[in-house]
């Protein structure tokens, strides 16, 4: 039997709710859904809910996105990328393109598209032209990517791949001294493909409740409450709220052309650094439709400042850690707007500086989350 959002609000209302707890969300569009249907103002003041590691192109090195832009700058190519990695800014000097779009106004030939059968269809309608496909995001984003290669890639078509994978993020913070939340609301999409069973090391080898989501108000309430009520008994396991899309064991189909595609590699995170196995890099069988190895010579990062790192001021990379809220950040709302974006969170919709301005938080703000 399934509840609305009013009887989960009155299950967590009814639980006795001392001490502060912090949840974390995982992915951008459970943010998006928490913030837009005001979900942190009708919780209990004792619960924080946390944007956590969610968004993508939030965590998509700068050294891809300036190997992108410099490809499209210096090649005769079509460079193609989904749209939210247009406005992703990078450290250059003024003057030059900061960003795929500024490179695009600067006369290099750069499409935005919403799937990779967009970039299928590019390479076929210029067959002349050699066309990279820069492709960004997490498991369920790569799995599309990878049936693309998998089902044969035009000649003139190559990837220039910054896939990620989610779990290791959450290890990565879970393993430091100081994690920040008590419990873990998981990704619906990501464990539609991956399945629900990849977040059980949470509650096994953390002790900390876990939850899968959906993007309902009702779907979140449910896992809150799952997460508080495991709290407060003692009991932490892993607790699918989203039963009528992810499964435990997820989509097969999709693990075997990742896994027959892809190869897992450590993998360098905007602003956080290399965390192990978190990294998706074509199989040598597919080299060929690899752009890093077709225009290795093209990009020099030696002899550039601040190569890899946010800009000065942006602290996007303590709001994906879950270390601070997006309005704590020191530009957020005066130098940092979605109209002029300093930093990656606030490009994309999934990132949580975006979502926050969307939903109404402009104001900036000290307090942290930290623990």
């Amino acid at each position: 039997m399934s509840h609305d959002a009013a009887y989960w609000l009155r299950q967590i209302r009814s639980l006795h709710l001392t001490q502060r707890t912090r949840i974390m969300n995982v992915c951008g569009g459970h943010e998006r859904s928490i913030t837009m249907a005001g979900l942190r103002s009708v919780l209990p003041s004792t619960i924080e809910l946390i944007p956590g590691p969610g968004c993508p192109v939030c965590v998509c090195p700068e050294e891809d996105v300036y190997q992108a832009i410099q490809l499209a700058l210096q090649e005769n190519i079509i460079l193609v990328a989904f749209g939210d990695m247009l406005r992703v800014p990078v450290n250059v000097p003024k003057g030059e393109a900061h960003t795929l779009e500024q490179a695009r106004a600067a006369g290099a030939d750069i499409r935005p598209i919403a799937s990779p059968q967009e970039a299928i269809a590019l390479a076929h309608a210029v067959p002349d032209k050699h066309v990279v496909f820069f492709a960004a995001g997490f498991e369920t984003t790569m799995a599309p990517v990878a049936a693309m290669v998998a089902a044969g890639m035009p000649e003139n078509l190559s990837l220039l791949l910054s896939g990620r994978l989610t779990w290791p993020a959450v290890a990565m913070l879970l393993a430091s001294d100081t994690p920040g939340f008590h419990g873990l609301v998981a990704p619906g999409h990501v464990s539609t493909v991956m399945g629900a069973q990849e977040w059980e090391f949470v509650p096994q080898h953390y002790h900390i409740p876990t939850a899968v989501a959906g993007f309902t108000a009702e779907s979140l309430l449910a896992a809150f409450y799952s997460i508080l009520r495991q709290l407060e008994s003692g009991k932490v396991f892993l607790d699918n709220c989203y039963g009528t899309v992810v499964s435990n064991t997820g989509n097969h189909r999709a693990q075997e052309i990742l896994q027959d595609v892809f190869s897992v590699t450590d993998a360098n995170w905007r602003g956080v650094g290399i965390i192990p196995a978190s990294g998706f890099t074509l199989q040598a069988a597919y080299r060929a439709h690899d752009a890093r190895v077709l225009f290795a010579h093209t990009v020099d990062h030696t002899q550039r400042k601040r190569a890899g790192a946010m800009p000065p001021g942006c602290d996007c990379a303590r709001v994906v850690l879950g270390r601070i809220y997006p309005n704590a950040c020191r530009l957020y709302g005066r130098a940092c707007t979605p109209r002029n974006p300093v930093g990656p969170c606030m490009v994309s919709e999934e990132g949580a500086c975006r979502i926050w301005w969307s939903g109404g938080l402009r104001a900036p703000t000290a307090p942290t989350v930290s623990a």
